[in-house]
């Protein structure tokens, strides 16, 4: 399948920051929420939402909203999707040729 080149782009500018290489790699380990990565990166949640935001995007990530049993707050739980990186001369030629 040949992407289209605002989806070229959106995979380059999500794969483009270190935090958000870091957030894939927590996120390969299991699903967490924008608390506890923000911790673990020890970053405010607005910032690690921003870059949440950029690889959901890009279809590299998806999030749900949940109601924890133990405490009644909705938290935003993200998980890796899978995925497959690559680029094509077909996809160049389709957009440019």
């Amino acid at each position: 399948m040949t992407k289209s080149l605002q989806q070229i782009v959106d995979i380059g500018e999500a794969l483009s920051h270190p935090i958000r290489l870091k957030l894939l790699y927590l996120l390969a380990e299991r699903e967490r929420y924008v608390y506890e990565l923000a911790k673990d990166l020890e970053l405010s949640r607005q910032v690690v939402n921003l870059h949440l935001k950029r690889l959901e995007k890009a279809g590299f990530v998806e999030s749900d909203l949940r109601l924890e049993d133990d405490d009644m707050r909705a938290k935003k739980f993200y998980r890796l999707k899978e995925f497959d990186v690559s680029l094509g001369m077909e996809d160049l030629d389709k957009i440019f040729g």
